[in-house]
């Protein structure tokens, strides 16, 4: 069993995050708004970088959870990652075996686009792994929280979703949900030789996961090409979380588990997110053998 730092409670510590997540939500609600004014929209993008954009909503968001957290836990043993101060700052180091992890804004151009498929993503590690977590996504009025042991979904008033993951699928029997925003044709070839049963398209990695958990979708599949950027720690350690305490897995193809804190903050290669932690490793089995065959991807 993990025990918290000193003076700090599970279910005190989910009260709080709870109240900060929905205070995010306005933030990015608000900003979300005015995005639909194009005049607006110059005011609320603070760089001209359309492979990663950043908006006064990623920064303010940044501003408050981290603001709001330091005030309510001060003196705890802990460190803050976030992506917008890695950005910044360039550098993070820690000793502490507690961090969060913090995405303010992941699909910032789902954001951009007013597709709503957008979210905030904050995890607390515990030596390198995921342990509670919470993905918000506020166009959808839902939270998604795990205290470590079990996943569930809250609206603002405090109404509760169950998850509803649907297991013992073959591969080809599974709905996918891939991304929108960022073209790969390795992965799209990929998509094309496992044939899965529907494939959605969605931005942000906190609502494909959430849409797994959901029962939506079925499987996530993440594939950096070499030598490309790939997704960080902070896209992945909170959706990690709700997913494996759900009872999905997400791990690399090997079937190893995801290793956060390394000097770049990378998750690099492929990565896939299943429905179901017992078949997971025969899914990432078939994927692999598939690559192989046809060439796909350097192994």
């Amino acid at each position: 069993m993990v025990n918290l730092p000193s003076g700090v409670h599970i279910n005190n510590l989910i009260d709080d995050i709870r109240i900060f997540s929905w205070q995010a939500a306005d933030i990015l609600l608000y900003y979300s708004k005015l995005l639909e004014d194009s005049d607006d929209k110059k005011k609320i993008l603070k760089n001209n970088n359309a492979d990663d954009p950043v908006t006064l909503a990623d920064l303010k968001v940044n501003e408050i959870i981290i603001k709001r957290i330091n005030e309510k836990y001060k003196n705890i043993n802990w460190d803050i990652l976030s992506e917008e101060n890695v950005k910044t700052s360039k550098t993070f180091f820690t000793k502490n075996d507690w961090v969060w992890v913090l995405d303010p804004l992941d699909g910032t151009k789902d954001f951009i686009q007013g597709t709503g498929n957008y979210a905030m993503h904050l995890a607390l590690n515990f030596r390198k792994k995921p342990y509670i977590g919470f993905v918000l996504i506020p166009d959808k009025n839902q939270l998604w929280i795990t205290d470590g042991k079990k996943t569930w979904c809250e609206k603002r008033d405090g109404t509760k979703y169950k998850t509803n993951l649907f297991n013992n699928k073959n591969l080809q029997e599974m709905t996918l949900v891939t991304s929108k925003n960022h073209g790969n044709e390795v992965l799209r070839s990929l998509i094309q030789k496992i044939n899965f049963r529907k494939v959605e398209i969605m931005g942000s990695i906190g609502c494909k996961i959430a849409s797994i958990v959901r029962g939506d979708s079925d499987i996530y599949i993440c594939l950096s090409l070499p030598g490309k950027s790939s997704p960080k720690d902070w896209d992945f350690a909170a959706p990690e979380s709700i997913l494996k305490a759900a009872g999905g897995a997400i791990t690399n193809l090997d079937n190893q588990a995801l290793t956060y804190g390394q000097n770049s903050f990378e998750q690099g290669g492929i990565i896939v997110a299943t429905n179901d932690k017992k078949t997971h490793g025969s899914i990432c089995i078939e994927i692999k053998k598939i690559i192989e065959e046809y060439g796909i991807y350097p192994l």
